[in-house]
C-alpha cells in the first residue's frame, strides 16, 4: 500500500500539491497524468525519499522494494548484459561473496551461498537479462558490447532493461516509451501487464496508458484525484465533470460546435475500408472530449501551401542505405496531395532511413528522387530539434524566417503552441525537451508545407500537446508521412500504412491490430528458424564426436585415456545422483522451520560440496576427452 496523507509540496516557492489525500493498494497499475510542471516527477521523488513534503506524509508498506530508472549511466565500460545484471544488487553481492568463499576454500560458506544464489534465481539471471534486452530491440550479437558503443537512445533502453530486471514490489517508470520504436513498445506493454507488483507510470502515450493502467491519478489544481479505469475512461469522466461547470459552458459549447463541424467535414472523406474507419472513430472521439480540449493551452492549425504538385514527391527504383550497402532496394513510391501514410516495420528495417532519402538529406545509392515543382517540404526529426539556435528565442526563430511579419502576428502564432507572453522571448537553451519539440513543430507550421515528413514527432510532448498535434494533422490539407510509436496519433492521422521490412517498402493491407498480429507471426518464424539452425548444428557436432570416438576405440594406445574418462563419467553419475537426493530433501517445506535450522545448514553444506565435486569430475572428464581427440588426430595424421 502507498498512502499520501494531507500532502503538501512546493518547489522553488511554487505550490505543486496542497492537502492531497491518496491511497494506492498493492497491485494497482496507475498512470500519473497532468500538465508539464504539475509535479508528476516530484511525486516519484517523494516516494523514493529524495524529497521531503512540506506537510503531511508518505507511507509505504514495510519492506517494499522499489525499482526506478537511474538518471545517468556512468558504467559505460560495462557490457550491456552485465549492466542489466547489476540492477539486482542482492544477486551481485551473493556472486561476489561466493567467489570469495571459493577462493578461500570455505566449503560451508560456499554451500550457504549456493543456496542463496538459487533462492535469488541466480542461475537463470543472465538468460533473463538477455531476454529483456532482446525484447527492447537489442540483437543477440550486441549483448556483450560495452555501453559506450551505443547511442544515447540505446543506452536509455539498457537503463530501462536494468530497471525491469530489478526485483521489486513497486515499479516507478517516468516516460519509459521515449526512444522506443513501436515493436519495443508493444513488447514493453505486454511485460508490464504481467508485472505482479504495483506500477506507477508517467507517460504521454494514451494507448500505452489504456493498455497497461487500470487507474489514473490526475494532477489538477494542486490536488491528486484518483480515477478508476484506463486513460480513455478518465478522459471521458473528466470531460463530463467539466461540462457541469457552468462558468465554462459557453466556451465548451463553442468548441464542441467547432469539433462537430470538423467531424462532419472529414466523415465524407473516410471512404477507405478498414484504416479509414479506424481514423473516423478517432475523429468522432474528439466530439466526446471537446470540453477537455477547450481548456487546453495548445490551439493551433497546420496551414498548407497555396500551390501543389501531383505527385509531390516520388522515388523510382531507389536503392537506399549507407556506404554502398543498400538497406532498401528497388523502392518505387509516390506521395500525392492529401495522401496520409504511416510507416510500419521492425526495428532497424529502414523507416527513418527512408524518410531521410525522401527529404534529400540522404543521397540515393541508385535510382531517382523526383520532387514536384511546387513541393513545400516540412521535415521533423530529433536532429531538427537539436539544430535549434540555443541562444535565440522562439520569437527570433520565426522572425528570421519572416522579417516582415509583425510582432503581434508572431506572438499570436506562437501562443497556439504554448509560447505565451514572456515565454515567446525565453532563451531556447533553457527549454525542456518538450518545449524544444513544440518550437520545432511551430517553425515547420509557419512555413506552410504541403508535405509533412514526421519521424517520431511526439517524443517529449505531453498528452495535451499530442492531442493538439493529432487534431492539427487530421485537419491538415497537405500530404503526411509519419513514423511514430504513438498509436493514437497514427489511428487519427493516417489512411494507409506502408510496411518497411526485408529490404522492401510495400503497402500494408490492414490496421494497427493487424500489424501486431503480423509482427507476432514474424517473430515466431524467426524463433523457429533459429531453433532449427541450432538443432542442425548440434546434430552435426554430435556426428563428428561419434566418429572420433569410434576411431579411438580401434587403437590400443587410446585405452588408458578411455578408462580415465570412463572413471570420471562414473563419478559424475554417482555424484549427480547424491546431489539430486540432497536437493530433493531441500524441497521439503518443513526443513525451513526454525527448529530444523541445523538440518538445513548441513544439507546446504552437502549441496555445495557435491556441486564442487561434480565440477571437478566434469573437468576430469573433459580433460580426458580432449586428450583422446588429440591422440586420435595424431593417429589419423600418421595413417
Amino acid at each position: 500500500m502507498i498512502a499520501f496523507r494531507q500532502l503538501a509540496l512546493q518547489r522553488g516557492g511554487t505550490p505543486l500539491i496542497e492537502n492531497a489525500d491518496l491511497m494506492l493498494h498493492d497491485g494497482y497499475k496507475v498512470g500519473i497524468v497532468g500538465a508539464n510542471g504539475a509535479g508528476k516527477s516530484s511525486l516519484f521523488r517523494l516516494v523514493l525519499g529524495g524529497l521531503v513534503p512540506d506537510r503531511g506524509e508518505v507511507e509505504l508498506s514495510g519492506g517494499m522494494r522499489i525499482a526506478h530508472m537511474a538518471q545517468e549511466i556512468v558504467a559505460l565500460d560495462r557490457g550491456v548484459t552485465d549492466y542489466v545484471l547489476d540492477g539486482d544488487h542482492a544477486l551481485r553481492a551473493t556472486e561476489q561473496a561466493l567467489a570469495a568463499a571459493q577462493a578461500s576454500g570455505d566449503a560451508h560458506r560456499e554451500a550457504e551461498l549456493h543456496g542463496q544464489l538459487e533462492a535469488l534465481d541466480g542461475y537463470s539471471a543472465r538468460a533473463r537479462a538477455e531476454q529483456l534486452l532482446v525484447g527492447l530491440g537489442f540483437v543477440q550479437q550486441d549483448l556483450d558490447r560495452p555501453l559506450a558503443d551505443f547511442s544515447g537512445g540505446w543506452r536509455m533502453r539498457a537503463n530501462l532493461a536494468q530497471t525491469l530486471f530489478m526485483p521489486s514490489e513497486l515499479l516507478l517508470l517516468d516516460e519509459p516509451t521515449n526512444h522506443l520504436d513501436l515493436d519495443a513498445l508493444l513488447w514493453l506493454e505486454q511485460w508490464l501487464t504481467r508485472y505482479p507488483g504495483t506500477l506507477m507510470l508517467i507517460s504521454h502515450d494514451r494507448d500505452f496508458l489504456d493498455a497497461v493502467c487500470a487507474h489514473i491519478v490526475h494532477f489538477d489544481q494542486r490536488q491528486l484525484t484518483l480515477y478508476r479505469g484506463n486513460y480513455t475512461a478518465f478522459e471521458r469522466t473528466r470531460a463530463e465533470r467539466l461540462v457541469q461547470r457552468e462558468s465554462e459552458r459557453v466556451k465548451q459549447e463553442a468548441r464542441r460546435a467547432e469539433m462537430e463541424d470538423f467531424v462532419r467535414r472529414f466523415r465524407a472523406k473516410a471512404t477507405k475500408a478498414k484504416q479509414a474507419q479506424s481514423r473516423l472513430k478517432m475523429l468522432e472521439r474528439m466530439e466526446d472530449i471537446a470540453p477537455l480540449r477547450a481548456e487546453s493551452q495548445f490551439q493551433f492549425r497546420l496551414p498548407s501551401a497555396d500551390k501543389t504538385s501531383h505527385p509531390l514527391l516520388a522515388l523510382d527504383q531507389a536503392d537506399i542505405g549507407y556506404a554502398d550497402s543498400p538497406l532498401l532496394s528497388g523502392v518505387r513510391l509516390s506521395l500525392a496531395p492529401g495522401q496520409r501514410i504511416g510507416l510500419l516495420g521492425p526495428n532497424g528495417a529502414g523507416k527513418s532511413t527512408l524518410i531521410k532519402a525522401l527529404t534529400g538529406e540522404l543521397e540515393l545509392l541508385n535510382g531517382k528522387r523526383v520532387a514536384g515543382e511546387h513541393l513545400a517540404l516540412g521535415y521533423f526529426a530529433q536532429h531538427q530539434v537539436d539544430a535549434l539556435d540555443m541562444k535565440a528565442t522562439p520569437h527570433l526563430h520565426v522572425q528570421r524566417m519572416s522579417p516582415k511579419a509583425s510582432e503581434q502576428e508572431i506572438r499570436n502564432f506562437l501562443g497556439g503552441f504554448g509560447f505565451r507572453g514572456d515565454d515567446a522571448f525565453g532563451e531556447v537553451g533553457s527549454f525542456s525537451g518538450g518545449e524544444k519539440a513544440r518550437l520545432a513543430l511551430a517553425l515547420i507550421a509557419w512555413q506552410k508545407p504541403n508535405l509533412l515528413l514526421l519521424d517520431e514527432p511526439t517524443n517529449h510532448l505531453d498528452l495535451e500537446m499530442r492531442e493538439a498535434l493529432t487534431e492539427a494533422l487530421a485537419a491538415f490539407d497537405g500530404a503526411v508521412l509519419i513514423v511514430s510509436h504513438d498509436r493514437h496519433l497514427l489511428r487519427a492521422s493516417v489512411d494507409d500504412f506502408w510496411c518497411v521490412a526485408d529490404g522492401r517498402v510495400e503497402l500494408f493491407d490492414g490496421d494497427l491490430d493487424d500489424y501486431r498480429a503480423w509482427l507476432k507471426a514474424r517473430l515466431e518464424r524467426e524463433r523457429r528458424s533459429s531453433d532449427e539452425t541450432e538443432a542442425s548444428n548440434s546434430e552435426a557436432k554430435s556426428d563428428r564426436k561419434a566418429t572420433r570416438k569410434a576411431a579411438a576405440e580401434l587403437r590400443d594406445r587410446l585405452r588408458p585415456l578411455k578408462k580415465e574418462r570412463d572413471r570420471a563419467e562414473k563419478k559424475m553419475t554417482e555424484t549427480q545422483a547424491r546431489l539430486e537426493q540432497v536437493e530433493t530433501k531441500l524441497g521439503d517445506s518443513d526443513l525451513y522451520e526454525a527448529s530444523r535450522k541445523s538440518d538445513l545448514t548441513e544439507l546446504l553444506r552437502q549441496q555445495g560440496e557435491l556441486k564442487s565435486q561434480l565440477e571437478d569430475y566434469e573437468q576430469q572428464w573433459l580433460d580426458a576427452e580432449e586428450a583422446l581427440e588429440t591422440l586420435e588426430a595424431e593417429l589419423l595424421a600418421d595413417s
